[in-house]
C-alpha cells in the first residue's frame, strides 16, 4: 500500500451518503413484528365483519372460505408467524361466532367440528405454502440485489486508476451499502486511516489495536468479534495473497454490530473484489516504474556512452600533449606531471561510470544467502528468484552496494524517493518491512536486514 501512505495527507474525501442501500438486510424490528400480527388480526375481524352480514341470508357454509384470503394475505406480507396467527384467529372466530352452540367454543355438530378443524388445517397449511414462496422470493430478491451491488462495486473499482481513489471508493460504497461509518487502515507497525467515511474520523487506541491485530493475523478483530471486544469498530481483513495489506473498519452510531450473519458474505465478496483491485492497481503502478526505470537505464547509457566517446579522445589527447611536453622539456614538470596524473584519473572515473568492460554486466552482489543482479535489477535466495517492487529493490540495491555499513533514514530516502522524501520514514519502514517478509526466513527476528535504532538500517553479511 505505498502509494496509499504516500498520499494520504492529501486524501479528498468524498460526502456521507444520505440514502443508504442495506442488502441481506438485519432482522425486523419488534414494532414492525406486532405491526404484522396486528395486520393479520384486523384483516382476520374485517373477514368475521363480511362472515356476520352474509350468514343469515346465505348460511354459514361460504363464511368458511372468507377467512382463506386474510391467511394467504397474511402469510405473502407479514410472514409465516402472523399467517399462522391468522389461521388460529380464523378457526376460533368462526367457531366463536358461526357454529352451534353460538358465542362460545363449544361445538355440538359433528359436522361443525370437521369444518372448523379443516378449516384450520387448510388455513395453516395455506399460510404455510405462503410464506414459504414470501421467503423464496425474498431469497430471489436478495440474491439479485447483492450480484447487483458487487457487480456495479466492481465497475467503479475498474474506474480507479490509483490504490488511493480505491480505498475512497471503497469505504464509500461499504459505507452506503451496511449504512454504517468505514474506514481503511494500512501499516500493522504504525496503523493509521489511510481513507474514511466521514472524513474527520478518529480512531481511538483499542480500535488502532484491533486493526494492526487484523491486519498481523489476517483475521477480522473488534466490536463483535470474539478476539477483540473492547474495540467500539469491526475490522476485516483485505488480502489479495497470503498476508492482508489493509484492512476496512466498519462501525454504527448505535453500537450495534455493524454486519451481522445474513450479511458476511457479502461483505466478504466485495472485500475479495477491493483486493484485486489494490492487486491491479499495484501491478499497473510498478509496470508503470517499472519502464520509467527502463527509460531512465536507457537515456543514462545513451549519454554516458556519448560522453564517454567524446570525452576519453580527448583525455586522450591531453596526456599525450602533457608527455610531449615533459619529454622536450618544455613548461614546468610539476605541472605537466599533475596534469597528467588528473587525466589517468579522469580517464578512470569514465571508465567505471560508463562501464565500458561488458564483462561487469554479469558481476553479481553476493551477500550471505542473496545475488543481486543490479544491471539485470534480479534477486536470488538460495538460488530462488525473488520478486520485489522497484522500490524495495532500490532499498535493497543500496544496501547491498554498502554491506555491513548503516545507511542513515535520510541517506536511503534521498537515493530511493529522492531529496524530498528525505523526512518521510514511513516510506523507508514500509519497503524494509516488505523486503524482511520476503528475504528473511523469520522476518520477525531479522539476520539479514538490520535497524540500528533511530539512525537507520545495514545489510548485515552473513560468515
Amino acid at each position: 500500500m505505498e502509494n496509499l501512505d504516500e498520499r494520504q495527507g492529501s486524501a479528498h474525501f468524498m460526502a456521507m451518503q444520505t440514502n443508504p442501500f442495506v442488502i441481506g438486510g438485519r432482522q425486523p424490528s419488534l414494532a414492525m413484528q406486532f405491526a404484522g400480527f396486528a395486520a393479520a388480526l384486523l384483516m382476520v375481524a374485517a373477514a368475521t365483519l363480511i362472515g356476520l352480514l352474509i350468514a343469515p341470508r346465505w348460511g354459514n357454509a361460504p363464511v368458511v372460505l372468507l377467512y382463506l384470503p386474510p391467511v394467504l394475505l397474511a402469510a405473502v406480507y407479514c410472514g409465516l408467524w402472523p399467517g399462522v396467527a391468522a389461521a388460529i384467529a380464523a378457526t376460533l372466530t368462526f367457531n366463536f361466532y358461526f357454529t352451534a352452540p353460538y358465542r362460545t367454543f363449544v361445538i355440538h355438530s359433528p359436522a361443525d367440528a370437521v369444518t372448523v378443524a379443516i378449516l384450520f388445517l387448510v388455513a395453516t397449511v395455506t399460510s404455510r405454502l405462503a410464506s414459504s414462496l414470501r421467503n423464496q422470493a425474498q431469497l430471489a430478491a436478495t440474491h439479485a440485489a447483492r450480484n447487483a451491488a458487487i457487480a456495479g462495486f466492481a465497475r467503479r473499482l475498474l474506474t480507479c486508476p490509483s490504490e488511493l481513489d480505491i480505498a475512497l471508493v471503497t469505504v464509500a460504497e461499504v459505507s452506503r451499502l451496511f449504512n454504517c461509518y468505514g474506514v481503511l487502515v494500512s501499516d500493522p507497525e504504525q496503523p493509521h486511516v489511510v481513507a474514511s467515511m466521514p472524513a474527520d474520523i478518529v480512531l481511538a487506541p483499542s480500535d488502532l489495536a484491533a486493526a494492526s491485530l487484523t491486519l498481523l493475523t489476517g483475521k477480522s478483530a473488534g466490536r463483535g468479534v470474539r478476539r477483540d471486544n473492547l474495540a467500539d469498530w469491526q475490522f476485516h481483513p483485505i488480502a489479495p495473497g497470503e498476508s492482508a495489506i489493509v484492512a476496512i473498519g466498519l462501525a454504527r452510531e448505535d453500537g450495534a454490530s455493524p454486519v451481522d450473519d445474513g450479511q458476511i458474505q457479502l461483505l466478504g465478496s466485495l472485500l475479495d473484489q477491493v483486493a484485486l483491485a489494490l492487486e491491479r492497481a499495484r501491478l499497473e503502478r510498478e509496470a508503470r516504474e517499472g519502464a520509467r526505470a527502463r527509460e531512465r537505464d536507457s537515456i543514462r547509457s545513451t549519454l554516458l556512452a556519448s560522453i564517454g566517446e567524446d570525452l576519453k579522445p580527448r583525455l586522450a589527447t591531453i596526456a599525450g600533449a602533457a608527455r610531449a611536453l615533459k619529454r622536450d622539456g618544455v613548461g614546468d614538470k610539476a605541472t605537466l606531471s599533475m596534469m597528467a596524473t588528473e587525466t589517468a584519473k579522469l580517464d578512470r572515473y569514465i571508465d567505471h561510470l560508463v562501464d565500458l568492460d561488458p564483462d561487469d554486466r554479469d558481476k553479481q552482489i553476493e551477500v550471505g544467502p542473496l545475488a543481486i543482479d543490479l544491471y539485470r535489477r534480479l534477486v536470488r535466495r538460495d538460488g530462488e528468484e525473488v520478486h520485489l517492487t522497484p522500490k524495495e529493490f532500490a532499498v535493497l540495491a543500496e544496501l547491498a552496494k554498502h554491506a555491513g555499513r548503516v545507511l542513515t533514514h535520510a541517506q536511503l530516502l534521498r537515493m530511493v524517493w529522492g531529496p524530498a522524501h528525505e523526512q518521510h520514514i514511513d516510506y523507508l519502514r514500509v519497503a524494509i518491512r516488505s523486503l524482511r517478509q520476503k528475504l528473511e526466513r523469520s522476518p520477525s527476528d531479522p539476520e539479514l536486514i538490520i535497524n540500528e535504532p533511530t539512525i537507520g538500517y545495514r545489510l548485515t553479511v552473513l560468515a
